[in-house]
């Protein structure tokens, strides 16, 4: 078999992301009481070793796939690219071609994804997307399970996007083509999406639409999701907060939901600009869930990378 690498959603498939959602469920279910450090029952990775490589700083990503690798019986190494020779000009081919005879798999997060396409050329390894400029698979999965344990069902549903077009909404993008739900998404002039996903979820049959109202994109959602208008290491900070304020979620905008929506964050949150506290501490805010599901996602994208879903 091929090595399966994990750069963007559609390097899985429909039927994949299906089978790993209901792999995380089953194996999230079996943990339930369980102390966290546990090895799974069957530790299907016993033996085998995960590289983390971080150009970008992290709490969610670094300690979730360290624990899922732990859960499932096998260890990583967190690697910092300041501490690599990476960081000192080893090239990227040069870094895959060493650690695939050393470790079992890659996972990076960094800025360029041309980065990790690089590394996934070269490497006879599995690599996984940890976060790159232009996606965010790993955290999508979480947020479908997330969706799933909470009674909503994919195909058909409706999901409200509000804020910056960037990483994070291209992989919602990806994953509505792939499990055929709905996404408005609201957000300023000048901050769309790329073209291409909005494009591939449209040829999958999902209704993918642009507005600058809030209210609209807002209206009979499922879920509303939105992101830290911010991100690590991007200038005119103060001139893009300024044109993402009236995309903030808050009480008002929740009200334009269905009564049972959920609202999503990737975090870290800004609590304050891009969500309301209310909103964010509320009964309809799931965040806490999506962080530690996290974890349970991770374990089964590592094993559909192992070639063992």
């Amino acid at each position: 078999m091929s090595v399966r690498h994990l750069l963007d959603l559609a390097d899985a498939g429909s039927d994949a992301l299906q089978a790993m959602i209901d792999d995380a469920v089953a194996r999230k279910t079996a943990r339930k009481g369980w102390t966290k450090g546990r090895a799974d029952a069957d530790a299907p990775l016993a033996g085998c070793t995960l590289a983390m490589i971080f150009e970008k700083n992290s709490t969610r990503t670094r300690v979730s796939f360290d624990m899922a690798m732990r859960q499932l019986g096998g260890s990583a190494i967190i690697m910092e690219a300041g501490s690599m020779q990476i960081g000192r000009g080893e090239t990227i081919a040069d870094t895959a071609r060493v650690l695939s005879r050393m470790v079992d798999a890659i996972m990076i997060r960094t800025d360029d994804h041309a980065k990790i396409e690089a590394l996934a050329q070269h490497a006879t390894v599995p690599v996984i997307n940890g976060l790159t400029d232009r996606s965010h698979p790993c955290q999508i999965m979480a947020d479908l399970l997330t969706l799933v344990e909470h009674g909503k069902t994919l195909k058909g549903m409706e999901l409200a996007w509000l804020g910056d077009g960037n990483n994070v909404l291209h992989s919602v993008l990806e994953a509505a083509g792939l499990m055929g739900f709905n996404v408005r998404y609201g957000v300023p002039e000048g901050y769309e999406p790329e073209e291409e996903f909005v494009e591939f979820a449209r040829s999958r049959g999902s209704t993918v639409t642009m507005t600058r109202d809030a209210a609209e994109a807002a209206q009979g959602a499922d879920v509303l999701v939105t992101d830290t208008w911010v991100s690590m290491g991007q200038d005119m900070a103060h001139d893009k907060i300024n044109a993402m304020k009236p995309f903030q979620i808050n009480e008002a905008l929740m009200s334009h939901a269905k009564s049972d929506a959920v609202f999503l964050h990737c975090l870290p949150a800004h609590v304050g600009d891009e969500v309301t506290e209310g909103v964010f501490e509320g009964p309809q805010s799931v965040v806490w869930d999506e962080a530690e599901n996290r974890i349970h996602a991770q374990k089964s994208v590592l094993r559909w990378a192992f070639g063992q879903i």
